[in-house]
């Protein structure tokens, strides 16, 4: 048996198995929606684009960046 036959097989087994799910589809229909939430929230809120707020143009942004990574720290 090949390598893509068993990849094939196995799509083919959790597919089978999750279109048989009634609960389970809306389950992970909500795990989804909070993971994408989650990530969207964690983003926004730890990481702001520091870059937009000091800098004006994407020449002052340009070298900014490339003089922090050829002076180094």
């Amino acid at each position: 048996m090949s390598i893509i036959t068993t990849i094939k097989n196995i799509f083919r087994f959790y597919g089978e198995g999750f279109k048989n799910m009634k609960v389970g589809k809306t389950l992970w229909g909500i795990i989804g929606i909070k993971i994408i939430l989650f990530f969207v929230i964690i983003k926004w809120l730890f990481f702001p684009n520091i870059l937009k707020e000091h800098f004006h143009t994407d020449q002052e942004r340009s070298d900014y960046i490339l003089n922090q990574l050829t002076q180094g720290k």
